[in-house]
């Protein structure tokens, strides 16, 4: 008989059971056989959050502990809500169902290179390139309706004030200069106003990065090429997306910063004082902000005095 899942109420304690995949491979066979599908060439993916599970060149399966839920539900709505509305490809839900439990998906693989291997090579002219479509697909998923998506909990703005609330001591934790912190209070006594919706909520990943998109090579270079990974969807304000590849790609180099921006839908001219403040405080705010080990930008703690100076070498145009 194979082996029932465990219970677990948070992450640390799930991990390291999830570090060793004798402890839960059995039980991913037993799931796979359950639906009629082969596991020809299986290979885990020891990154990520949940279980995911290669079955071959076409298919992959992703378990969810139950205590996160929550990453289940925003997946299977985004891949539903999404599904023939992009031109970048995305998974097609295979199967769905629950095991101990545990919600799982079984979704199409996408081809592709993985984005985190490619872009530290590519040549520059690529990078731009794929940063413009990085652009073009936030803005296209922000023409989709929301849909269900609308229900997921927390909705915006009790989000942003919760962030709010712990943005100065998160960011102690975490290391941030001295310099920083102290221009937290001006910025913080105006991040509602800063953060508030200005129309309706848009679908939103939060993770435009490397680790989430996969790229091909075609005649005319590099591209982007398919976007897998959606367990953080929300929906909120639609610049919030900006900020993974402004943090992880841009570099602060003018050309990719545009690339991105007019990819988007943003001019030059669009790229205000008062965007760059907006863009901090939800740079500070986003669930995974961690500046220390996220930018990009070489020595960008001696380039920058203060936090005003900070968003300008994050977007010099």
């Amino acid at each position: 008989m194979t082996t029932a899942l465990p219970a677990f109420t948070d992450y640390e304690p799930f991990r390291i059971w999830r570090a060793d995949p004798t402890q839960w491979l059995l039980i991913a066979h037993d799931i796979v056989r359950g639906h009629g599908l082969a596991c020809a060439t299986p290979h885990v993916f020891s990154t990520g959050t949940n279980l995911v599970l290669a079955l071959d060149e076409n298919l992959i399966l992703k378990i969810f502990p139950p205590f996160l839920r929550g990453q289940f539900v925003s997946e299977r709505g985004a891949l539903t809500q999404l599904q023939g509305r992009l031109r970048v490809a995305i998974p097609d839900i295979v199967v769905e169902g629950e095991r101990d439990g545990w919600p799982y998906l079984v979704i199409t693989r996408l081809s592709g290179e993985l984005g985190a291997d490619v872009w530290p090579s590519l040549p520059e002219a690529d990078k731009e390139r794929v940063l413009a479509g990085i652009g073009e697909t936030i803005a296209e998923v922000q023409r989709v309706p929301v849909g269900p998506l609308g229900r997921i909990e927390p909705g915006w703005d009790a989000l942003m004030r919760r962030q709010i609330e712990g943005c100065r001591a998160r960011h102690a934790r975490l290391g941030l200069p001295q310099k920083f912190l102290d221009g937290l209070d001006d910025l913080l006594r105006d991040a509602v106003a800063l953060t508030a919706l200005d129309g309706p909520p848009v679908i939103l990943t939060g993770e435009y990065i490397p680790e989430n998109f996969l790229l091909s090579h075609g005649a005319a270079g590099w591209h982007l090429a398919g976007l897998f990974d959606f367990g953080d969807v929300m929906t909120g304000r639609g610049e919030y997306d900006l900020l993974g590849p402004s943090a992880f790609m841009t570099s602060g180099m003018p050309r990719r910063v545009r690339s991105l921006f007019e990819g988007f839908g943003y001019s030059v001219g669009d790229v205000t004082p008062d965007l760059k403040r907006r863009l901090m405080v939800l740079m500070l705010l986003h669930r995974a902000s961690d500046p220390v080990r996220h930018f990009c930008i070489e020595g960008w703690q001696q380039k920058a005095a203060n936090l005003h100076e900070l968003q300008d070498l994050l977007w010099p145009i």
